[in-house]
C-alpha cells in the first residue's frame, strides 16, 4: 500500500469545524498526520499537489439497492467515482442475507426496476449463505470497492420464516414461534453489526415473477403489532428502524412517528423516506418539516426524514416506471410482462376509460403530479416526437393528453422514452429542506430503477447547491456544514466508523475541484452494464469534478476514472459494523 502526501488542500474534516488549507499524510491505510503547515515528503511517498482543491471525507450513501449488483460488480464504481466510499444494503425491507434465490428475486426485481432474469441468475450462481453472519463473511470475502453496511430486511425475514405464500396472504399472521424466529434472525443480524431493521408499508411496491406477481411485498402484509414486536429489540439495543411509509395516503407516517416517541421510554431511532418539495403538493414539505421538529422536540424522538439535495427527476420507457403503480389502472398495465399484450391493453376502450378516470381523479391518493404538460419525450421511433411534451402531442392530434399518452404506448411501447421532474424543482424550498435538522441527506436508491433514476452523485449536487448560494452572496449553509451533512453526521447517526478525516482513522478521502461543481453534474449518460448483457442504465458522470478518491488509503479513482484494480483486488472496502446501542 503506497504512502501518500496530499499537499495544500482545503481540508473539511467532516465536522462543522472551520475548514483550513493544509497537508494530509496517508500511511498504511490510515491518516497518519494532518498539518496546517507544509510537510516534507518522505522517501518513496506519492505527493499530490492539491492547491485549489477540497479534501473531504468519503461520502456515505445510506440508502442504496446495490444488493444484487455488488455480487457481479463489487467495485460499485458509479457511486465511488462520485466520492461515495461507504454504502448501505438491505433498505426498504429487501435484503439478500436470508432466503431462497427465487423468492428474493421475485421480491427485489419489480420494486427496484431491475430485470428479474439478471437478479435470479446472480442469486442462483452466487448465493451460498443463509444467515446475516454468513452474509457478512461473504461480503468481506469479495474485492469490495466501497465500504458496506446493511440493514436486515423485514420482507426477506418474513418470507424466510413463514414461507413466501403465507407471508403474502392477507389475514395470515405469524405464530408466536415464528415471531420468535424472526426476532432471533434480527438479533443475529444486529450481533453481526447490521444497523437495524428495514420495513415497507407501501402497497404499490409489487412482487415480480409468475407465482405471486403484483402482490405487494411481504412486509406490507404485517400488522403493526408485528413491527412493534421486533422494534422492542431495536429499542432495547439502540438500533435503527428504517421504513417506507405509504406515501400515497401519507396517513401511516404518523405510525412511524409514534413508534419512535421517547416520552417515558427510550426513543427508537427511526428514519423514513422521504422529505421532498413535491410538485403535486407544494406545501407538504413545510408540514412534514414541522411534524419532524415536533416529533424530536416535544416527543423526545430520534427521528429523521431522508432527503435528496437535488431535483427528483424520472425517465420512463412507455409506462414502465414505478409511479404508475400508485393507481389501479397503471398497476394493471405493469402487471403484464409481455410488451405486445400491454400494447393491446392500451387499445381497449374500457381500459382507456378507466385509466383516464383514475389519472384525472383529484381525490385519489397520489404523489406523482400526473401532468403531461410537465413531460418531455427524449426518444421514440417517430423522431418528430422528440423534444415535445405529451401534452404537445395531444394538442397536435386534437385529443386529450391521456388519450395521446395511451396512443403513444400502444404505438411504440417501451420505445417511447420520456422525462419529468417529480419534486425538488424549486431552489429555495430545496435549500430549506436540506437545512432542516430533522433530515439526513440521502435516499439515492443507487443500483435500482436503472432506467428511471440517477442520483449517484447527490453529494456533489449538495455541495453545488450550497456553493452556488455562497457565490451569489445568498448563503444559507456553510460549506463545512454541507460536508458534515454528507459525512460525519451520517456516520455518527448510523454508528459506523466513517465520515471524518482524523489522525489514526481509515483514510477514506475525496479530492474535489470546486470550480467543476457546475451544470455538468446534471448531464445525462446511458452506460452499459456488461454483466447484464450490456443493459443500459441511466447515470450521471462528471469526471472533471472528482480528482481522486481513496478508500482505506488506496487510490480508487484517479482524475474521475475508477482505477483498474477497483473491484478486482481486496484492500479497499470492507463490511463496517454499526456500534450504536448495546
Amino acid at each position: 500500500m503506497a504512502d501518500t502526501l496530499i499537499k495544500q488542500a482545503r481540508i473539511f474534516d467532516g465536522s462543522t469545524n472551520a475548514s483550513f488549507v493544509g497537508d494530509v499524510r496517508i500511511r498504511d491505510g490510515v491518516v497518519s498526520s494532518i498539518s496546517k503547515t507544509e510537510m516534507s515528503p518522505s522517501s518513496g511517498e506519492t505527493v499530490v499537489d492539491a492547491k485549489g482543491l477540497w479534501l473531504t471525507p468519503g461520502f456515505i450513501d445510506f440508502h442504496t439497492h446495490y444488493d444484487a449488483e455488488i455480487e457481479m460488480a463489487p467495485d460499485l464504481s458509479e457511486s465511488v467515482r462520485h466520492g461515495v466510499t461507504t454504502i448501505s444494503l438491505g433498505s426498504c425491507s429487501l435484503s439478500l442475507a436470508v432466503g431462497d434465490p427465487t423468492d428474493l428475486a421475485d421480491m427485489f426485481s419489480r420494486v427496484e426496476a431491475i430485470p428479474r432474469k439478471n437478479v435470479l441468475s446472480i442469486l442462483e450462481s452466487k448465493k451460498n449463505w443463509n444467515s446475516a453472519s454468513e452474509y457478512k463473511k461473504h461480503l468481506n470475502s469479495m474485492p469490495l470497492g466501497p465500504n458496506v453496511t446493511s440493514f436486515a430486511g423485514h420482507s426477506a425475514i418474513r418470507a424466510h420464516v413463514m414461507g413466501l405464500e403465507r407471508s403474502l396472504t392477507k389475514g395470515e399472521v405469524p405464530t408466536k414461534q415464528e415471531l420468535e424466529t424472526m426476532n432471533k434472525l434480527l438479533e443475529e443480524a444486529l450481533d453481526a453489526g447490521f444497523m437495524g431493521l428495514s420495513i415497507n408499508t407501501l402497497v404499490w411496491d409489487k412482487m415480480d415473477g409468475s407465482r405471486f406477481r403484483s402482490r405487494p411485498l411481504p412486509s406490507t402484509f404485517a400488522n403493526w403489532s408485528e413491527y412493534q414486536y421486533l422494534n422492542k429489540t431495536l429499542r432495547k439495543r439502540g438500533k435503527i428502524f428504517q421504513g417506507v411509509p405509504n406515501v400515497s395516503t401519507k396517513i401511516n407516517v404518523l405510525m412511524f412517528l409514534k413508534e419512535g416517541f421517547g416520552l417515558f421510554r427510550k426513543p427508537l431511532k427511526t428514519t423514513i423516506i422521504s422529505l421532498m418539495d413535491v410538485k403535486f403538493d407544494p406545501g407538504l414539505y413545510k408540514l412534514l418539516g414541522v411534524i419532524g421538529r415536533i416529533t424530536n422536540t416535544i416527543f423526545r424522538s430520534d427521528f429523521k426524514f431522508q432527503a435528496l439535495p437535488e431535483p427528483f427527476d424520472l425517465y420512463a420507457d412507455g409506462m414502465d416506471v414505478v409511479v404508475f403503480e400508485e393507481f389501479a389502472a397503471g398497476a394493471k398495465a405493469n402487471h403484464i410482462e409481455d410488451e405486445l399484450e400491454r400494447k393491446q391493453l392500451m387499445k381497449d376502450p374500457t381500459y382507456r376509460s378507466w385509466f383516464k378516470r383514475q389519472w384525472t381523479n383529484w381525490f385519489l391518493p397520489r404523489v406523482f403530479h400526473r401532468n403531461f404538460r410537465e413531460t418531455k419525450i427524449v426518444d421514440a421511433p417517430d423522431k418528430s416526437l422528440i423534444g415535445k411534451s405529451i401534452d404537445d402531442v395531444a394538442k397536435e392530434r386534437g385529443v386529450h393528453s391521456v388519450t395521446a399518452f395511451l396512443d403513444l404506448v400502444a404505438e411504440h411501447g417501451n420505445k417511447v422514452r420520456w422525462y419529468t421532474v417529480m419534486a425538488n424543482h424549486r431552489k429555495e424550498p430545496l435549500q430549506k429542506i436540506v437545512s432542516y435538522p430533522d433530515i439526513l441527506i440521502g435516499f439515492s436508491d443507487a443500483g435500482a430503477h436503472l432506467r428511471g433514476m440517477a442520483h449517484y452523485n447527490f453529494p456533489l449536487r449538495m455541495l453545488k447547491l450550497v456553493r452556488d448560494a455562497e457565490l451569489e452572496n445568498k448563503p444559507f449553509m456553510t460549506l463545512e456544514r454541507a460536508v458534515n451533512r454528507l459525512t460525519g453526521e451520517i456516520g455518527d447517526w448510523f454508528g459506523i466508523d466513517a465520515g471524518y478525516i482524523k489522525e489514526g482513522k481509515r483514510a477514506d478521502l475525496v479530492l474535489i475541484d470546486p470550480t467543476k461543481l457546475d451544470d455538468s453534474l446534471a448531464k445525462d449518460v446511458e452506460a452499459p452494464m456488461p454483466f447484464m448483457e450490456d443493459f443500459n442504465r441511466w447515470v450521471r458522470r462528471n469526471d472533471d469534478t472528482i480528482k481522486k478518491v481513496y478508500i482505506n488509503g488506496k487510490l480508487a479513482v484517479d482524475q474521475g476514472k475508477p482505477v483498474a484494480s477497483l473491484g478486482k483486488e481486496k484492500g479497499y472496502g470492507s463490511f463496517l459494523e454499526s456500534t450504536i446501542g448495546t
